[in-house]
């Protein structure tokens, strides 16, 4: 069950994207920003979360779900190993840890982070962003 604090959170982030708060949106909304902190998880992630809270909602349904969020421009995709990925609710630009050992996704101190230049974009096409993903294994 959600607090009235944790509904309108979840209600005003959706509202931010145009989207109706349905019931499974509602839910998964709860996971990813009830608290207001932000998230990196997995679809699978998300999936086991919401089991764990009892909640019906199949996996189908959660990537449906994150894909529209991101569409929505709620969140963005972090793609780690070309097959992996990672949905972040931080909407600024900022560089990530992908920690091996544990297959997590954390945010990297973006003021340490120094871009001098990025290549040319090709005739007709302009950067949308930037993904710094920092692979740390223990050494």
């Amino acid at each position: 069950m959600m607090t009235v604090e944790t509904e309108q959170r979840c209600a005003a982030w959706l509202a931010k994207g145009d989207l109706r708060p349905t019931r499974q949106r509602m839910t998964l909304a709860s996971l990813l920003v009830g608290d207001g902190e932000n998230r990196h998880v997995t679809a699978e992630s998300l999936f086991a979360s919401a089991a764990d809270m009892g909640e019906k909602v199949s996996l189908a349904t959660v990537y449906n779900t994150l894909r529209a969020f991101c569409d929505a421009g709620l969140m963005n995709e972090v793609t780690v190993d070309g097959s992996r990925g990672y949905f972040d609710t931080r909407m600024d630009d900022h560089p990530h840890f992908y920690w091996e050992d544990t297959q997590q996704l954390t945010d990297a101190p973006a003021e340490e982070l120094k871009i001098s230049g990025l290549p040319k974009a090709p005739d007709g096409m302009q950067v949308a962003r930037v993904d710094v993903v920092i692979r740390l294994k223990r050494g």
